[in-house]
């Protein structure tokens, strides 16, 4: 079994995202049933953030939750955290920043859960990453966190991060829509250095799930995103087709195809260990998401042949936060 920080996990990891960040929180029962699918699935790394959700209602507190109901759980779960977010999604990698952002988070788990790896949300301009990930180790040293990620973040950062302390993954968006750690160094760069990869978003923020049919499909939450924008979204739409036929002739859904196609790539040259992220908060997306399927050469050649002819249409992330991404 694969492993972060020592701990083993299952090859396809389980995002908590979306039962708080979205206009109507999923109600906790039902987020219960998912997590606890998830965790009988084999999916027991799970990564949410400090700022999915309000300060009153997010991952931490859905955690807290669940962890008081099900204490028998908690040893079970490998869970990562990202924060270090102020106002306005603004980084705050400095001592101060981090400290109430750590200090937040244990006291809303209240000792529930441990956090087993913490993360920067984005990495903080105006702080050095060797200041960041220093500061953070004096964190892990005193036993609050277990260990220390990156999230969004370059090829140079995470060498200069690396060198500082171990670094236990780098949480990056990789998927058929999102292809640039192969061609920009973050891939290579964790493969030479030995740091696994967890790839958020694998199902192309929800495109690939086999559900968005039109437009009229898309949620105003999804809206945000320039590729289900109506100037890109047709064209994208006729990648999503194309990948839904290659589903159709292997017997599985565009979602199992997509996060097989991830995996695939995970320990081969130039690749770390690469860990899916996939969010559901359902239980039927959980086991959908869950099931293995093997992409084979004669796959990875058709989709390569698809991903040529069809690119992906408009920037991976918002204008207003583009500056944040790969620093």
């Amino acid at each position: 079994m694969p492993a972060l920080g020592g701990k083993e996990i299952g090859p396809i990891g389980f995002g908590l995202m979306g039962f708080t960040w979205r206009p109507e929180p999923t109600p906790y029962e039902q987020a219960f049933k998912t997590m606890k699918a998830a965790l009988e699935s084999g999916c027991n790394f799970w990564n949410g953030g400090e700022f999915y959700g309000t300060k009153d209602n997010n991952s931490l507190h859905l955690l807290h939750a669940y962890f008081s109901r099900y204490p028998e759980d908690a040893d079970r779960v490998v869970l990562s955290i990202k924060g270090a977010l102020g106002e306005h999604f603004t980084p705050t990698g400095d001592k101060a920043g981090l400290t109430r952002s750590i200090e937040e988070c244990l006291k809303v788990l209240d000792g529930k859960k441990t956090i087993d790896i913490f993360e920067c949300a984005r990495v903080d301009p105006k702080t050095p990453i060797e200041e960041t990930i220093g500061y953070l180790a004096e964190f892990v040293k005193a036993g609050k966190i277990g260990g220390i990620g990156l999230s969004e973040t370059g090829a140079a950062t995470i060498r200069r991060a690396a060198s500082v302390h171990p670094i236990v993954a780098v949480e990056v968006e990789f998927s058929l829509f999102s292809l640039d750690i192969q061609t920009n160094g973050v891939a290579s760069t964790c493969a030479e250095l030995g740091i696994p990869i967890v790839a958020y978003s694998p199902l192309g923020k929800g495109f690939l799930t086999g559900q968005i049919k039109s437009f009229s499909d898309v949620s105003e939450f999804q809206k945000m995103g320039p590729r289900f924008q109506e100037a890109n979204f047709h064209k994208n739409l006729e990648l999503v087709d194309a990948i839904q036929k290659v589903a159709e002739k292997k017997g599985c859904t565009p979602a199992q195809l997509a996060i097989g196609w991830v995996k695939t790539y995970s320990g081969t040259k130039g690749h770390p260990l690469i860990i899916p992220l996939p969010g559901a908060t359902t239980v039927s997306r959980v086991q959908e998401n869950a099931k293995d399927v093997h992409v084979t050469a004669e796959d990875l050649k058709e989709i390569e042949g698809i991903l040529a002819e069809m690119p992906v249409q408009g920037p991976r992330v918002p204008e207003f936060l583009a500056h944040l991404s790969f620093a």
